[in-house]
């Protein structure tokens, strides 16, 4: 499996308990989601291999308590901070005006007015606001993500059509 197939899940943190089992911590908003997952794939000196879960079982906090098939106490404490992932296939469809940042790459931005403001070449979500990466004519200006702006997703035509305050493209060029 490689990486650009798959999405991140999210990280091994620490042991729990002498037995070889390690609690995850899940990057999203309803880890319970992932309680009847078989496997996961871990990165490992840049690979994804496949490890199959034992048992899952929800842990404090949102995380997930787990133990990996036929992997000892040693083992499992060399894939501490391990980052998870699964494959993208896995992913549930979305509707509406929701998206997976990694589906709307390439899509075209349109504004309230319908003209075209450019195209999404990434989605910056380091930051405290999410930021459309948008590039206008070689240079490239940043949208907030804000759900009340996103009045369209076109999957179809691959073009979302955002309300942007008055001024804030403007501001870039």
């Amino acid at each position: 499996m490689q990486k650009e197939d798959c999405y991140y899940l999210g990280k091994i943190t620490k042991l729990h308990g002498f037995k070889g089992n390690l609690i995850l911590h899940l990057d999203t908003d309803e880890p319970e989601l992932y309680q009847n997952m078989e496997s996961v794939f871990v990165e490992t000196n840049g690979m994804l291999v496949p490890f199959f879960l034992e048992f899952i079982q929800p842990h404090s906090g949102g995380k997930m308590l787990v133990k990996f098939e036929d992997v000892s106490p040693d083992e499992a404490e060399k894939l501490i901070n391990k980052n998870l992932y699964l494959p993208l296939e896995t992913l549930p469809e979305l509707e509406g005006t929701d998206f997976y940042y990694h589906e709307i790459i390439g899509f075209t931005i349109y504004d309230q007015t319908n003209t075209e403001i450019g195209v999404i070449k990434n989605v910056n979500d380091t930051t405290a606001q999410a930021l459309f990466e948008v590039e206008i004519n070689g240079k490239e200006i940043l949208i907030p993500i804000v759900d009340e702006w996103i009045l369209e997703v076109n999957r179809e035509h691959k073009a979302i059509l955002v309300k942007v305050p008055e001024g804030l493209i403007e501001l870039y060029l």
